[in-house]
């Protein structure tokens, strides 16, 4: 899975996500962005991640302690996920070659 980093300011964020200056210090220390090399400025890993976290700080007002778990847990669903595709294709891929309708081959 490809990762795109995004830089935004502080201000872009306040703008975009309602997401003030205070509240994006506090998602800094908590780990949960990175600070970019310029001043008040932010780095997103994941386009969606952002508007996620506010979503979820918003709606759910959730302390940035427990936004890390949620966000840390839908991580591990997406890898999970990706793993169960990639066993499931391997699975079908074994039961063509049993029956004899193609060759196993390293996906």
């Amino acid at each position: 899975m490809e990762t795109h980093l995004i830089t935004l300011t502080f201000q872009e964020c306040n703008v975009r996500y309602g997401l003030a200056p205070a509240e994006l210090h506090e998602f800094l220390q908590a780990g949960l962005l990175r600070a970019a090399p310029a001043p008040e400025t932010v780095i997103v890993d994941e386009p969606d991640e952002l508007p996620r976290l506010a979503r979820l700080y918003h709606e759910l007002s959730l302390p940035p302690e427990a936004l890390d778990v949620i966000l840390a847990m839908r991580q591990r669903l997406v890898r999970l996920q990706a793993l169960l595709a990639h066993e499931t294709a391997r699975a079908r891929q074994l039961e063509n070659f049993l029956r004899g309708n193609g060759a196993v081959e390293e996906l």
